[in-house]
């Protein structure tokens, strides 16, 4: 199998962008069965999104070799599913310690293939490694309880599904991908991952560096555009537990397909269209500093679903902290994502820069005014998918702009006059994913918490994950939680025995 150098020359300033981008994407990416790239797949072109041409290609897996590929896991998930946790959780370790060896690597595939900066992309990967060893962590969580019930013997154990499957988004191509797998295997599952569409890259190298720790099959990723393999994935016979982050559109539709094709547990953590509320008595520069982070900018382009995309201001203060929100957000650098000092590269491609730009228009069109960006920036040419951090003011709660989720870089700023009224801006879409509320009172704080309809809430905070803390939303944000002991939980079964003693 051709695979690309373990490391990349770290902030090497003799390489140019170009040599970089040969280093990285100069190989064959392949599906990986029985260890050996799979014979015969399709292969469809991956774009690069700094300039809308090719980057390279990667495997369109059809149905049936989604089928050969989950027949496989199913016969590696034998012998691990019976392996005891600690000691799968040590090979979960030793997975995590080679992802960290391959930071640069992986941190420039993402920045490649998904145009998201070099520096972030290395968090990303650490990020991910941080997960697995979390989940090492908890493996002695499933150890099952005892029941006083009657003279006998009660109990109850953990028992893996058996294969699972996981279907990733493009946004944390490679924290999505290896962290996502980590539940799964800790619990004794084998995992099939779907990859992004857009950005399979690390996922593909991935499934490479898993086959090192843990062989053939155990931990496998598909790849392929459009539809075709994920249904495949989501309606396979052998496949009860599924995984999904993404859009809720497509969430409820594999909740359709995975009930049609039997009875199968699947979680889902779909999008947000998260409120930051900052009240008269908050710290006001710390509170306009966490609306810029938290709306992910330099993070993702805005491309996340926790991102706190609604800043709601007491009218009392909105214009201090606009101000300063606006200052910080033109001042972000947007360019090339391996150049250095960029801060915020591209959106993913045509259809996201297209999204987002029409959802400037239309809240416009709806009363919002543009206070920074709203286009294209100025310090790119005309190639790839490059799209202004934006700020929105004068944006009602019925705009567009503050009910439906763009997945950009796009702010919108709202005003209110009690808490009361602040709530109810909040709680007033169908989503629920993450919220914030920006405070120095701390009745108030828990107050405001404990009715802002959202799964993970921030206080005085906005867009860090503590590693470990359930992560999930509520309405139309999703069903489940990761990131915790109850993820891991989650991809398990319970069985109770009951073991009638002689009398």
């Amino acid at each position: 199998m051709s695979t690309p150098p373990a490391r990349l020359p770290e902030g090497n300033p003799a390489m140019t962008l170009a040599e970089t981008r040969r280093t990285a994407v100069d190989r064959r990416f392949d599906v990986l069965l029985g260890g050996r790239p799979m014979v015969g797949a399709a292969r469809y072109e991956v774009e690069d999104p700094t300039t809308g041409g090719r980057l390279t290609d990667a495997p369109d897996c059809s149905a049936e070799e989604v089928d050969r590929i989950v027949l496989a896991a199913a016969e590696a998930q034998r012998a691990w599913g019976a392996t005891p946790p600690r000691a799968r959780a040590a090979k979960v370790r030793e997975f995590a310690a080679l992802l960290r060896a391959h930071t640069e690597e992986l941190a420039t595939l993402d920045a490649l293939d998904a145009g998201f900066p070099l520096s972030v992309m290395r968090a990303d990967v650490d990020a991910a490694a941080t997960l697995l060893d979390i989940m090492a962590d908890n493996a002695l969580a499933l150890g099952g309880a005892t029941y006083p019930l009657s003279e006998n013997l009660h109990y109850s154990v953990q028992q893996p599904y058996g294969v699972v499957g996981r279907i990733v988004p493009f946004n944390h191509p490679l924290m999505f991908a290896a962290g996502k797998v980590a539940a799964p295997l800790v619990a004794g599952n084998a995992i099939v991952l779907k990859a992004p569409d857009q950005s399979p890259l690390s996922s593909l190298r991935m499934a490479e560096l898993a086959a090192e720790v843990f062989g053939p099959d155990l931990c496998a990723v598909v790849s392929g555009r459009g539809a075709v393999s994920g249904r495949a994935l989501v309606r396979h016979p052998l496949i009860r537990r599924i995984g999904f982050i993404g859009a809720p559109d497509t969430g409820r539709l594999i909740q359709h397909e995975a009930a049609e094709s039997g009875v199968k547990y699947v979680s889902l953590e779909l999008g947000g269209k998260n409120a930051l509320i900052v009240m008269p008595d908050a710290d006001l520069d710390a509170a306009a500093a966490s609306a810029v982070s938290g709306m992910n900018f330099t993070a993702t382009a805005g491309q996340s679903c926790g991102s706190t995309s609604r800043l709601l201001l007491h009218e009392s203060i909105a214009d201090e902290v606009l101000a300063s929100v606006v200052a910080q957000v033109h001042a972000i650098r947007v360019g090339h994502p391996l150049t250095e000092g960029t801060q915020m590269g591209p959106v993913i491609d045509r259809r996201q820069y297209d999204k987002s730009i029409a959802a400037i228009h239309a809240g416009v069109a709806a009363g919002a005014e543009v206070l920074v960006g709203g286009g294209r920036p100025d310090t790119v040419g005309n190639d790839g998918w490059y799209v202004a951090p934006t700020v929105l003011t004068r944006v009602a709660p019925d705009n567009p702009a503050a009910t439906e989720e763009i997945f950009g870089p796009v702010l919108s700023v709202l005003t209110f006059a009690d808490e009361d009224e602040a709530l109810e801006i909040a709680n007033g879409t169908e989503y629920g994913l993450t919220a914030g509320v920006w405070t120095s009172d701390v009745t108030r704080a828990h107050r405001m918490a404990a009715q802002l309809q959202a799964g993970y809430v921030w206080v005085n905070g906005s867009s860090r994950h503590y590693w470990g803390l359930p992560f999930g939303g509520v309405k139309s944000s999703g069903v489940g939680r990761e990131e915790s002991v109850e993820e891991l939980l989650s991809y398990t079964e319970t069985k109770a025995v009951t073991v009638v003693l002689e009398q």
